[in-house]
């Protein structure tokens, strides 16, 4: 009978033939995760479970479908969480690591400096920023909102698993004037990963074409940057004198963010910053 490591083999062949773009570790992290194990085991198993072969098929197959590999597994790793996600909510990627760290950087600064800071996460989908925030500068008061019931509810998991159960989680718009209105003029940082594809462009990954909410895509506008324009807003608003606000966008769109925040009158020090690939990638300014 076959061992492991030719099944994952055969199956790591099935997914580059679907397109799948990192065959080997996907076929590697669905083994592990139909035995049972948090990783891949390190040494070849003497007997594998009677119902591997079907469950482990299965699995591949859903895969090969460009299913995303974290719906399947139903978690994924960010930053230093570890996230539930499901179908409900955008899956998180590894540029948005890069956003969560600016924000992670300045409360941490904050909390050294024996302040208590409070951080608000706009369009939290997922929680993975508040989540990281929570979990990496564990003194700071985490306040989240999205506009879809699912994601509140994603969002509250995973910051109760980060360690902040007590967090406030909001089911709200962006767009509303009177969203965290108690918190005006006091929110250290405004973190944000809001929808921002403009609505004719589609995305070429089917595993965000076709699985991704449509509602943590579409910024909408012509431009995809209504939802990132109200986000702007709403930190201009939140934001105390000095505080941070952080908002990821798409790499063609640093301009026309800038140019929004400039617009508001409210903000200075603003500046695009750039993801690991050197892509442009967020939206960085000072709230006068």
């Amino acid at each position: 009978m076959a061992r492991l490591s030719e099944r994952v083999r055969d199956a790591a062949r099935t997914l580059a033939a679907a397109g799948v773009p990192s065959p080997e570790h996907d076929a590697r992290e669905l083994a592990a995760h139909v035995l049972g194990e948090p990783r891949y085991p390190a040494l070849e198993p003497l007997r594998l479970p009677d119902s591997f072969d079907s469950d482990f098929a299965l699995a591949v197959s859903r895969r090969a479908a460009r299913e995303p590999l974290q719906h399947i597994l139903g978690y994924t790793g960010f930053r230093h969480v570890t996230l539930a996600v499901d179908p409900a909510v955008f899956v998180p990627r590894p540029e948005t690591e890069v956003v969560a760290g600016v924000a992670i950087d300045e409360a941490t600064r904050l909390a050294a400096d024996g302040r208590v800071p409070l951080i608000v996460d706009l369009c939290s989908g997922s929680g993975a920023i508040a989540a990281s925030v929570g979990d990496e500068v564990p003194t700071a008061t985490v306040v989240a909102v999205d506009v879809s019931a699912d994601a509140a509810r994603v969002t509250r998991a995973n910051l109760a698993a980060a360690g902040k159960p007590e967090s406030r989680v909001e089911l709200g718009d962006v767009a509303d004037p009177s969203l965290f209105a108690d918190l005006d003029g006091r929110v250290d940082v405004v973190v944000s990963n809001p929808p921002y594809i403009p609505p004719g462009a589609i995305p070429r990954d089917p595993e965000v074409r076709d699985y991704d909410p449509v509602l943590a895509l579409f910024g909408g506008g012509e431009d995809g940057l209504d939802v990132p324009r109200a986000v702007i807003a709403a930190a201009a608003r939140l934001l105390r004198c000095g505080g941070l606000l952080v908002m990821e966008h798409a790499d063609v769109q640093g301009a026309q963010a800038c140019d929004a925040a400039a617009a508001t009158g409210e903000f200075r020090q603003i500046e695009t910053r750039q993801d690991l690939t050197g892509r442009d990638r967020m939206l960085v300014a000072r709230r006068r």
